[in-house]
């Protein structure tokens, strides 16, 4: 092991009081003790993950191959994506607090929360392609009780659903790091590509470019199942409504950008936008993006389940940071990353107000909420501002980034796919 030591705790730490309070037999009939050490770790965990990020480097803890290790390192990215983690996942875990009293089997729910947490952590703090693969596949089978949670039919049935397409996009990504781990000579993530700086990979490459678009293609579309893009998005919609309310608001705020987050990786930082922008490629994946967004927004507008319908939503407007960044132009990237902050707070806000409601009356259909402003006046308030941010309704932070995604595609050059993207 070498390098900042640091970059574990927040890691390990949460993983280990994870495993803690699944096997220990005192949680299970003591609830305040389960409560204050969910808390606790929580809020270390926030203090461990801020540390890590002051104080950067990086931290290789062991080598596969020669060239193939597994490490953290922390970078702008990283940064960005492993503070929204920490900062969501303590405001909905004390949500929870109240929430879970009406669930079963706290302590399982707390257990693998905590674990997804340090899982998650990871995931943003990985070195290299290999290292965030590793952690993505965890991500998946960590995060799977959470949805299968209350154990009914619907449940069971949701999490197989959410576990079969998860691998079938693993699968899909896993082809084109084999191409690339033989090809580039580093898997290290540099910003630009690591391809696009190496001119003896791509003189490797001469006479099979094709195959290294088709690589990358494959990348796009297995990662971007866990951001919910057509064609392999089912499972956002299905498992949303059956799992908890603290674990929709996380797997709509958090987890489905984890799958952006693989795709900025592989194509910012891996491959390079050079190589992709003009070809085949970055216009096939706007259209896919493109098509999520209205597909997404109409299923979301027909809906009659509430959570099912801001699942549809979320399906749609994380398509927006897609469209962004398949744009591969500077000022859509901008947008893309400022929608990624700013939907991940919006939807966590819509998710938990929408389990209050669960929780208060009991009605999951829209047509039972007639009414339901005067019934929960305070709620629906909050409802109604974050709704006109998902929106963009300006001066809220939606306005923010719509304007710098229609500024990227204004600029991109990309034809009438660049005056269709910003629409809402």
């Amino acid at each position: 092991m070498e390098g900042n030591v640091t970059l574990l705790l927040p890691v390990f730490v949460p993983v280990l009081m994870g495993v803690l309070v699944l096997t220990g037999r005192c949680f299970r009939n003591n609830r305040l003790l389960l409560v204050g050490t969910v808390a606790a770790t929580l809020i270390t965990g926030m203090a461990l993950v801020f540390l890590a990020l002051v104080q950067g480097g990086t931290c290789m803890l062991f080598e596969l191959t020669d060239t193939i290790t597994i490490g953290f390192a922390v970078d702008g990215i990283s940064r960005l994506f492993a503070a929204l983690t920490a900062v969501v996942w303590l405001l909905a875990g004390i949500y929870s607090f109240s929430y879970m009293t009406h669930g079963r089997d706290e302590f399982r729910f707390y257990g693998f929360y905590l674990i997804v947490y340090g899982v998650l952590i990871g995931l943003d703090f990985s070195a290299n392609l290999v290292t965030m693969y590793v952690f993505y596949e965890l991500m998946t089978l960590t995060s799977l009780p959470l949805v299968l949670h209350e154990l009914t039919k619907e449940a069971v049935m949701a999490g197989l659903k959410y576990l079969f397409y998860s691998i079938a996009g693993a699968f899909l990504a896993l082809f084109g790091i084999f191409l690339l781990a033989g090809t580039a000579g580093s898997l290290t993530f540099t910003p630009g590509g690591v391809l696009a700086g190496n001119t003896v990979a791509q003189s490797a490459l001469l006479g099979r470019e094709g195959l290294l678009l088709g690589a990358v293609f494959c990348m796009i579309v297995g990662f971007g199942t866990k951001a919910g893009m057509f064609p392999l998005h089912g499972w956002l919609p299905t498992a949303h409504p059956v799992a908890p309310a603290p674990a929709s608001a996380v797997l709509s705020g958090v987890i489905t950008k984890s799958g952006v987050l693989a795709i900025v990786r592989v194509v910012y930082y891996i491959v390079g936008p050079v190589l992709i922008r003009g070809t085949w490629v970055q216009y096939v994946w706007i259209i896919l993006s493109l098509l999520t967004v209205f597909m997404g927004s109409m299923l979301a507008y027909r809906e009659r389940v509430l959570k099912k319908r801001l699942a549809y939503s979320t399906v749609s407007q994380v398509s927006y940071m897609l469209f962004g960044l398949a744009l591969l132009q500077p000022a859509g990237f901008v947008g893309a990353l400022s929608h990624i902050v700013f939907h991940s707070l919006v939807k966590n806000a819509l998710f938990l107000v929408a389990g209050a409601v669960i929780f208060t009356t009991g009605w999951t259909k829209v047509e039972q909420m007639r009414g339901i402003g005067r019934v929960m006046p305070k709620m629906m308030a909050c409802y109604t501002v974050v709704s006109l941010a998902l929106i963009g309704i300006p001066p809220t932070s939606g306005f923010v980034s719509k304007w710098y995604l229609a500024t990227g595609a204004l600029a991109s050059g990309t034809g009438v796919w660049s005056w269709a993207g910003p629409g809402s």
